[in-house]
């Protein structure tokens, strides 16, 4: 027979369960977590443009000499791309292949120094302080010209990094909602979710920018498709780090999409004038592959758009093969253990 508990007994069992602390793990796992976030990101935005540094910045300049003179006089900033006139530097330019284009005859007092804003607003200054300076040294006038300037409604360039960091958070979000519906729809519904969904984020941050606003002149077919390919990028490596990592997985993907891939995808620092560590991984993330696949589109005609969409493409891809055996795995894990 049970025997029931007087109400002060009850009571005071309530009491001493309460007063019970929790375990130390509990506290410190969020703190920790959260302490990480905050000095990552401040630590990459913060210090990545504490002093940033002009490395092998890609500049064409015609004829033999000039180049000689410029890659002697400049060493290790500027990667001099010697070319046969003016007007094929200008071509190399609009094509993306340098940042800048320098001519001038070698028994002339003149220099011509052609850039694409475009390429950022860092990178370009730096470009200019480097010939402005290589032109005072040697007495002769600079005349500059932007032949790719931004568009009229993002005069300062932030448009691209804007846009690539919201569709990334939009990714991250969507796939974060999804993690806590894994007990209320099955994988392939929520796979559906997520593609969907990201097609659905691609148009609208395409829309928006730039029929709406005309900050982002890019054609908006191609566009949407990239921003597509982000947001898809996004919410299927934050889906595959939650799986497999558990409640520490979404911080992790917070560190790596909104933080690294976000502060080192060259829209606010030029990727030539980054370190050699946030250069090497740059064009690898999502978000910095998003905003030179946005540029080149914007600015440049596509012509260097095939490889950052190619490796969006992979991202996303890569994470949903990742996501869809994971079931599998734990069935095999489950049947060894048995």
């Amino acid at each position: 027979m049970a025997t029931r508990l007087g109400p002060a007994t009850e009571a005071d069992l309530t009491t001493a369960s309460s007063s019970t602390a929790p375990p130390v793990r509990l506290w410190l796992q969020p703190a920790v977590i959260a302490l990480v976030v905050v000095a990552a990101f401040v630590g990459c935005y913060v210090g990545l443009q504490r002093n940033p540094q002009p490395h092998r910045v890609p500049v064409a300049v015609a004829g033999q000499e000039l180049s000689g003179e410029i890659r002697q006089g400049l060493g290790d900033s500027v990667d001099v791309h010697p070319v046969a006139d003016a007007a094929t530097g200008r071509a190399a330019l609009e094509r993306r292949d340098v940042v800048a284009a320098l001519s001038g005859g070698a028994d002339s007092d003149r220099l011509r120094l052609e850039v694409g804003g475009a390429n950022g607003q860092s990178t370009t200054s730096a470009v200019k302080s480097l010939i402005g300076a290589y032109a005072h040294g040697s007495s002769r006038r600079l005349t500059t010209v932007d032949v790719v300037p931004f568009a009229r409604f993002d005069s300062r360039g932030l448009a691209g990094f804007y846009m690539a960091f919201g569709v990334t958070l939009a990714g991250f979000v969507l796939a974060q909602n999804a993690l806590g519906l894994a007990n209320h729809l099955r994988l392939r519904h929520r796979f559906w979710l997520l593609s969907g969904a990201s097609v659905a984020i691609g148009i609208v941050a395409t829309v928006i920018a730039g029929p709406i606003l005309g900050a982002v002149p890019a054609p908006v077919m191609p566009l949407a498709f990239g921003l597509t390919l982000l947001a898809a990028a996004a919410a299927f490596t934050t889906k595959l780090l939650g799986t497999y990592l558990g409640p520490v997985g979404v911080p992790v993907a917070t560190l790596l999409l909104l933080t690294v891939g976000n502060s080192t995808s060259g829209a606010t620092i030029g990727p030539d004038l980054l370190p050699s560590a946030a250069r090497a991984v740059s064009a690898l993330l999502p978000p910095g592959a998003a905003v030179r696949a946005v540029t080149d589109l914007s600015y440049f005609h596509g012509a260097q758009a095939v490889q950052p969409l190619a490796t969006l493409a992979l991202w996303a891809l890569i994470a949903a093969v990742l996501v869809s055996l994971r079931p599998r795995l734990r069935r095999r894990r489950t049947g060894v253990a048995t």
